[in-house]
């Protein structure tokens, strides 16, 4: 799995509201007792419809992260993580799926998941995965995470990408990070701004801190989410 900030603690979360959605009673159920000594305020919807445009249209408590049951087909799926964040844009998604393709965990990624896990994993992983997700990293197995980016920085699109960088990021830093999202080394990226590769190494270290992650993989990813651009 990919875990940005280092293994995160299941305590002291201040009542930070998760909601559950699913169709599922059970699944709701399980997910509750999953949770029930995370520490976060935990509330639940049932959703009454699988369709699409009654997904997209749904009436969504509010909440800081959301679990979402991937059960619907991915369309469906899709309608809902589309609706979480239009309403709440600043709301973190971690999805629980079974038997998902890479393709769509690719597309739950491009839709804004920060978290993917299979029903069998999260009975195991649930609680430190929301933990992860909730405190700004990203949970998603670590094959997937590094072919999903591949597959950006293969594309003509992935290599024109840009960031709208976070405001404490300096000058040179952004210069860097354009070095990053090309995929260009380390010494790639000195000789392009004419600086020593142990200074490129302090600038990606700063990068990593300011966007709260721990590998290039992960950056790259955030930074592909911020923009939104469609692979």
């Amino acid at each position: 799995m990919s875990k940005s900030n280092g293994k995160p603690s299941l305590n002291g979360k201040g009542g930070l509201k998760v909601c559950l959605l699913s169709p599922h009673p059970m699944v709701l159920h399980e997910f509750h007792r999953l949770l029930e000594d995370s520490g976060f305020h935990i509330t639940s919807k049932q959703l009454d419809s699988m369709l699409a445009p009654d997904l997209r249209n749904l009436d969504v408590p509010k909440a800081s992260v959301y679990v979402v049951d991937a059960h619907a087909a991915r369309q469906a799926t899709g309608a809902l993580l589309g609706n979480v964040l239009e309403r709440y844009a600043g709301a973190r998604l971690l999805v629980v799926g079974d038997k998902l393709k890479e393709t769509d965990s690719y597309s739950l990624l491009r839709q804004g998941a920060k978290g993917i896990l299979s029903y069998a994993e999260a009975r195991e992983q649930l609680p430190l995965a929301l933990a992860q997700v909730a405190a700004g990293g990203i949970w998603v197995p670590r094959p997937v995470l590094s072919r999903f980016v591949d597959s950006i920085l293969g594309s003509t699109q992935g290599r024109r990408l840009r960031v709208e960088s976070p405001n404490e990021l300096s000058r040179r830093e952004q210069e860097v990070l354009s070095g990053l999202l090309e995929n260009l080394a380390n010494k790639e990226v000195a000789d392009r701004l004419h600086i020593s590769e142990r200074t490129v190494k302090f600038h990606v270290s700063n990068l990593l801190q300011k966007f709260g992650v721990r590998r290039r993989a992960d950056l790259i990813l955030l930074c592909y989410q911020r923009r939104n651009v469609a692979v």
